[in-house]
C-alpha cells in the first residue's frame, strides 16, 4: 500500500492544521489506522489511531482534547484535525497502516504498523 500525507506548515501558538493520508494499492477499509510523530532528535512517537470502521479513536495523552483523527473510508483517506497547536506539537507527521488483526491496545506501538507515509512537516511558532 501507499501512504501519501499532506496538509503539513507553519502555523502560530493556538492555530489549527488537518493533517490527511490518502492510502492506495489496499483495501483501506480494512485496516486500524495511526499517525505518528517525530521531533528532532526524538524518537518516533504515537499521536492516534482509529479503528478500520472508524467508530473507536484512540489519542495520546499529550493531544487529548487538541487532536482528532477520522477517517472516509470512500476516499481512502484518514484526517488529522490539530486545534490549539502548541511549539511541542512541532515535528514530522506520519501515517501509517496497522498489520491485519492488531490489537486495539498495542496500536500506539510502532510495530503494529506495517506501511508508512513519508512524513509531513509541522512547525508551530511561539
Amino acid at each position: 500500500v501507499q501512504l501519501q500525507a499532506s496538509g503539513g506548515g507553519l502555523v502560530q501558538a493556538g492555530g489549527s492544521l488537518r493533517l490527511s493520508c490518502a492510502a492506495s494499492g489496499r483495501t483501506f477499509s480494512s485496516y486500524a489506522m495511526g499517525w505518528f510523530r517525530q521531533a528532532p532528535g526524538k524518537e518516533r512517537e504515537f499521536v492516534a489511531a482509529i479503528s478500520w470502521l472508524g467508530s473507536r479513536m484512540y489519542n495520546a495523552d499529550s493531544v487529548k482534547g487538541r487532536f482528532t483523527i477520522s477517517r472516509d473510508n470512500a476516499k481512502s483517506t484518514v484526517y488529522l484535525q490539530m486545534n490549539s497547536l502548541k511549539p511541542e506539537d512541532t515535528a514530522v507527521y506520519y501515517c501509517a497502516l496497522a498489520r491485519s488483526g492488531s490489537r486495539w491496545d498495542n496500536l500506539r506501538l510502532i510495530n503494529e504498523y506495517d506501511d508508512w507515509g513519508q512524513g509531513t512537516q509541522v512547525t508551530v511558532s511561539s
